[in-house]
């Protein structure tokens, strides 16, 4: 965990913090921004780069750096600073690092840990929050650009950033697998952004953008296209982990505030911190802290092992951000009316802290994605290798190399291989199916050969409850895919669900994320689902 150099450099963070951030923090609270030069300190500094490789400016320092850097951040009683960096930091750039092309990245990278930029990422929309499938921002080829149409919201940074990684439609048929991720510089003809005004935060810019017909050059495209909703969901476990670590330290902050002011507060000729009453509710909030923060660092190990665990993130950003909101209401209760004052440092923590169980996810939200998990069986699978192996592909091109996607494919039996080649019972279907049944056995007519590789292998069962369903396997390999009936050969996932709701899923009657989240449809592979349906194209209504 932390080790000696952990602790000097939460040092260094913290002496930063004292001299260079708190004198300022009500003048920035009062202007509604951070100044530039605060961010190019941080560059200087190097907490801007811990988390990125050296070949970009960065420390590739491991992620126990980052938790004492966020601890340290949160500390600040200043939320803004901590918004605008984590945005920039591990989500706008992440994307960059993690799938961006060695342009994207020799681009943005260097100017974003010396904190010459400072980056955002837009992909709520006013219709569509943590519902990232229905998003409507659209992103049209036209030669070597794309034409981006739509606008964004409740974006940080997004006012006086440099420029925005942006999630859009680049194929508005294809559900999930027609979002991509495109990074658009400010200024660029056509984009427009409005600042918005919050309740907390403040310091930290909040804007609606805008895009009018904005021609971005193909090159910004992140990854590959059409994987832009599986990067979002992969990073949203980063995300949730810092905005735990965050919401554990803020805590631990407004507890050691409000126990300062319960021991100088005196009422009826003695401190008010020597009433049992409110000496047992403090004890009551440092203990749910104190779990919580153990289990927050049980997950931060996990991360740091590259375990894709998001069962626990989720978790941990469900409770800590719950239990930090509780403890703002009980801490502002002991200062009384002085709580309510602007000049006391709770009330804006008590306002700042309200946003955690909205932000990156809401606790409803939480709660869905773990009852998938924790009563359907639900296995979620990411589609980078992992962050380590991910950050060190620089020199690569953006594909996997023929021979780690060879020995990365599940292999079926050789009997598996044979059985189904013996009993393809692929047939030509209507142009416009309607069944489970007839939908499934459309699949060879709907893949997409341009956008599998030959050497992908995979072996998918369907099991769809209803008249019009069935029991089917899909056997994708060498670009071609054989449907049979009954359950052939070892899965790689296990798709089930009542036919009718299948027929929603694929009809475009239902929306795919809710339905997904909701249980309708149950795989026992999410990874392995979310590349399967990138191969196929989808059915016209």
């Amino acid at each position: 965990m932390f080790t000696q150099e952990h602790d000097m450099f939460r040092e260094t963070v913290r002496d930063f913090i004292q001299k260079e951030v708190l004198p300022h923090v009500n003048k920035w609270e009062e202007e509604e921004m951070i100044p530039r030069d605060i961010f190019k300190r941080m560059g200087e500094l190097g907490f801007l780069g811990i988390n990125f490789p050296e070949a970009y400016g960065g420390t590739n320092n491991d992620f126990w750096y980052t938790v004492a850097y966020m601890e340290e951040l949160a500390k600040a009683t200043f939320a803004g600073l901590v918004a605008a960096t984590s945005v920039h930091q591990y989500m706008a750039t992440n994307h960059i690092l993690l799938a961006g092309s060695p342009y994207l990245k020799e681009r943005y990278l260097p100017k974003s840990i010396s904190g010459e930029y400072v980056g955002s990422i837009a992909i709520s929309e006013p219709g569509a929050g943590s519902d990232v499938a229905n998003i409507r921002c659209t992103a049209k080829r036209e030669g070597d650009h794309y034409v981006i149409n739509g606008n964004k919201t409740f974006i940080t940074n997004g006012y006086y950033g440099n420029f925005v990684t942006v999630a859009c439609k680049t194929d508005p048929d294809a559900g999930m697998a027609g979002i991509s991720l495109i990074v658009v510089d400010q200024g660029t003809p056509g984009f427009t952004k409005t600042k918005l005004k919050k309740m907390g935060w403040k310091s930290s810019d909040t804007a609606e953008l805008f895009f009018d017909n904005v021609k971005v050059p193909a090159s910004h495209l992140v990854g590959k296209e059409g994987q832009g909703f599986f990067y979002i969901m992969e990073s949203f476990q980063l995300e949730r982990l810092i905005a735990a670590i965050l919401s554990v330290a803020g805590a631990e902050l407004k507890i050691a505030m409000t126990l300062k002011y319960m021991n100088e507060r005196s009422s009826m000729g003695k401190p008010i911190a020597k009433y049992q009453a409110l000496r047992h509710r403090m004890v009551d909030i440092a203990t749910e802290v104190e779990v919580t923060k153990r289990f927050v660092y049980y997950c931060c190990d996990l991360f740091a092992r590259g375990v894709f665990a998001v069962k626990e993130c989720t978790m941990a950003k469900m409770k800590a951000t719950e239990v930090s909101k509780t403890v703002a209401d009980e801490c502002l209760q002991m200062f009384g009316g002085y709580g309510w004052m602007s000049e006391y440092p709770i009330e804006r923590a008590y306002r700042d802290a309200r946003i955690g169980t909205i932000v990156g996810g809401t606790t409803e939200i939480m709660k869905e994605i773990l009852g998938k998990i924790v009563i359907d069986g639900i296995n979620y699978e990411g589609v980078y290798k992992n962050l380590k192996a991910s950050a060190q592909e620089d020199s690569q091109s953006s594909d996997m190399p023929k021979q780690e996607a060879a020995t990365s494919a599940p292999k079926p039996s050789t009997a598996t291989e044979s059985t189904i080649s013996s009993t393809n019972t692929n047939k030509t279907m209507s142009a416009n199916p309607e069944t489970a049944r007839d939908i499934i056995f459309s699949l060879p007519n709907r893949l997409k050969t341009e956008k599998i590789d030959e050497t992908v292998e995979s072996v998918f069962h369907f099991k769809l409850e209803g008249e019009t369903g069935g029991v089917f396997t899909a056997h994708l390999k060498n670009k071609t895919v054989v449907v049979s009936e009954g359950l052939v050969g070892q899965a790689s996932c296990e798709i089930k669900a009542k036919a009718s709701d299948y027929e929603d899923l694929e009809l475009g009657r239902g929306n795919p994320q809710m339905m997904f989240m909701m249980g309708k449809i149950k795989v026992s592979n999410l990874g392995e689902v979310m590349k399967f349906i990138t191969y196929f194209s989808r059915i016209k209504s």
